[in-house]
């Protein structure tokens, strides 16, 4: 199964032979929000949020107005591929598969500017990304904390000191399978992310405390 990395870089590569498959019975694509009922059902992050976390924060760090307490701003996936430059297809495929983990289409990121050594030109396209806020953003954390990071081979935990000085996470995945969502069987190739979660917390402390309330595993 996925490690996640020791540093931002994501690991690419092509699908490996003779690995066995990870598909899982039960496990279904996270639909597209179409507007329905059913797709704005309320996060029960968000509940545990109001009851719980908020007032763990008021009496940890001393708040006076519950206007103080951090929270969850928006979560980023970036997936970065310096191959697309020659193999499109790669990033289309980047490009769904965010989709069916986040439920909401990504956009493709291009160079800003040319660097000849490597062949780029300003404006091709080298990866995918997607911004999630609200509902989604807080039903993505749960999936991600409860589902994803536990199927981590020899999982202990996460970095506690990848936190930016402003109370934002940023966290490596080596593999885009550790998403139960994704079948080994279908991918065109395995790849890495970046997840940055940005919250309104104005320290790591705070920032920390708000993740591991809700349910960040952090190393000890």
């Amino acid at each position: 199964m996925a490690e996640v990395k020791d540093s931002k870089k994501t690991a690419k590569g092509a699908k490996p032979a003779g690995r066995s498959s990870r598909k899982e019975s039960g496990s279904t694509p996270q639909a597209l929000d179409d507007g329905s009922e059913e797709s704005k059902f309320k996060p029960r992050l968000r509940d545990m949020y109001r009851d719980q976390v908020v007032p763990a924060l008021m009496k940890e760090f001393s708040y006076k107005n519950v206007m103080q307490v951090p929270k969850l701003e928006r979560i980023v996936l970036n997936v970065g591929m310096s191959e697309a430059t020659q193999n499109v297809k790669l990033l289309e495929s980047a490009a769904g598969e965010l989709a069916t983990i986040t439920g909401q289409k990504p956009i493709i990121t291009k160079a800003k500017k040319a660097i000849a050594g490597f062949k780029l030109r300003q404006g091709m396209p080298i990866g995918t990304k997607v911004t999630l806020r609200n509902r989604r953003m807080y039903e993505f954390f749960d999936r991600l904390v409860t589902l994803a990071l536990p199927r981590i081979r020899d999982f202990r935990g996460v970095s506690p000191k990848a936190f930016d000085g402003r109370g934002n996470y940023t966290l490596g995945l080596k593999e885009q399978l550790i998403f139960p969502e994704i079948k080994y069987d279908e991918v065109a190739s395995i790849h890495g992310m970046d997840i940055t979660i940005v919250t309104t917390a104005r320290t790591n402390d705070e920032g920390k405390a708000l993740l591991r309330q809700l349910g960040m595993p952090f190393r000890t």
